[in-house]
């Protein structure tokens, strides 16, 4: 069995070449629902300074790897049945650990985008939207806070996102052709 964690920076287009994995078999295990679920379990509102509260809090009480850690018993659970895809893994040690534990059955996608095309995608997404300064402080609290540039460095594919959603499709399909 096989894991691959997609990274990028946020509006890159992780989530949509997550569900190209989903389609193709993969079964999906979002790092973020554990910041979402936490922001439920403490009352908050779920919105960009509460999910960075959250998502740092946590790596600060339980690691830098943390969300690997908590994620690990439903990556195995998924693993039973088939591969694994794992939407928004964030830091170095989030990726050393998952590669510690599934060696050369780990795999990295990142997906990238400038952070012009980024920042007109987060402002109009529909969920969880982010305005321009938001975007850009997130970007900058994602890299010098949580160790995002190493998995995005080590990579074992790169799918530029600058086009449209199908080609963004087309290149996730050809990256899973490689996978098999």
């Amino acid at each position: 069995m096989r894991v691959v964690a997609i990274v990028g920076m946020a509006g890159a287009g992780k989530s949509e070449v997550a569900k190209v994995f989903e389609k193709s078999g993969f079964k999906k295990v979002r790092f973020g629902d554990i910041t979402d679920e936490e922001i439920k379990n403490r009352g908050l509102e779920p919105n960009e300074e509460n999910e960075r509260y959250i998502r740092e809090q946590l790596r600060k009480e339980h690691g830098m790897a943390a969300y690997a850690k908590f994620n690990l018993p439903r990556i195995e659970a998924s693993l039973k049945s088939s591969d694994v895809v794992v939407d928004g893994l964030y830091s170095w040690e989030e990726y050393t650990l998952l590669k510690e534990c599934y060696g050369e059955g780990f795999s990295i996608v990142a997906v990238w985008a400038s952070p012009a095309t980024r920042y007109a995608r987060l402002e109009n997404r529909a969920k969880r939207p982010l305005t321009l300064e938001e975007a850009a402080s997130r970007d900058k609290a994602e890299i010098e806070n949580s160790n995002k540039g190493g998995p995005i460095a080590m990579a074992d594919f790169t799918i530029v996102n600058e086009a449209s959603l199908e080609e963004l499709e087309k290149e996730a399909e050809r990256v899973i052709a490689t996978l098999e």
